[in-house]
């Protein structure tokens, strides 16, 4: 933070060295985390496969693959997800409840975190490279240079902002994660886009679909994508 008494300088040095320490941290905590979740993510998928040891089940068998230092993928039945981390390090806007908590007014530096977002996607859409398809958000983790942290997302049980910063993240903080993901996934059906969206389709789309499959799709084609649009069975939330 500025100080009003140093110069201008002086100001620059210092916010120059307190945040590029702070957020060098920020980065390395989240390969750590992320390196984690990739060990985590083979780990589950080894373990349900093991469950889904039949034959009949070779159609929904998962399938873990890592896409390099900032990506991996897991793919089971008809649906991938992507877990990316980003790279740079963000704050959280002035409007965002998080500003509630006490450890951010103790701390605003605390309010710094490393992201990891969870996109799915039809695996169809991957299959078939179909560029135009579209993915959704259905997760996403903060954590900070503490390795505090806290979650949003669809039906995550972790994204209660006035508990970050009571706890380091741990091994099965990442599980729950990971599940609650699949979990989501799995009721996340894709729904036939209404009758206006679809009418019209160009000799080139027809062609093209022939050839390769590859006729825009979308779970939510023609919907507004809402932050809670999966009946919840246990509690209709």
């Amino acid at each position: 933070m500025v100080d009003k008494t140093l110069s201008s300088r002086e100001n620059i040095l210092s916010l120059l060295s307190e945040k590029a320490v702070m957020k060098s941290k920020i980065f390395e905590q989240s390969i750590e985390v992320f390196n984690l979740l990739k060990d985590v993510l083979s780990e589950m998928s080894n373990d349900l496969n093991e469950m889904l040891d039949d034959k009949d089940y070779k159609r929904v068998r998962l399938e873990y693959r890592d896409r390099g230092k900032f990506e991996a993928e897991l793919k089971f039945a008809d649906d991938v997800l992507i877990f990316s981390m980003h790279t740079d390090v963000f704050q959280f806007d002035r409007e965002h409840p998080v500003w509630k908590n006490e450890y951010l007014k103790k701390e605003p530096y605390n309010s710094y975190c490393g992201v990891i977002n969870v996109y799915n996607f039809l695996s169809d859409s991957m299959k078939f490279n179909r560029l135009d398809d579209m993915g959704y958000l259905v997760a996403r983790l903060f954590v900070n240079k503490d390795k505090s942290f806290f979650v949003e997302g669809k039906r995550q049980k972790r994204q209660m902002t006035d508990s970050f910063g009571s706890s380091s993240l741990t091994r099965e903080d990442l599980v729950e994660f990971v599940e609650s993901a699949i979990l989501y996934t799995l009721s996340f059906d894709l729904l036939v886009p209404p009758y206006d969206i679809v009418k019209h389709a160009t000799v080139e789309q027809i062609n093209v679909k022939i050839e390769s499959s590859k006729m825009t799709t979308g779970k939510r084609l023609g919907y507004k994508y809402n932050s809670d649009d999966v009946l919840n069975t246990e509690n209709n939330d």
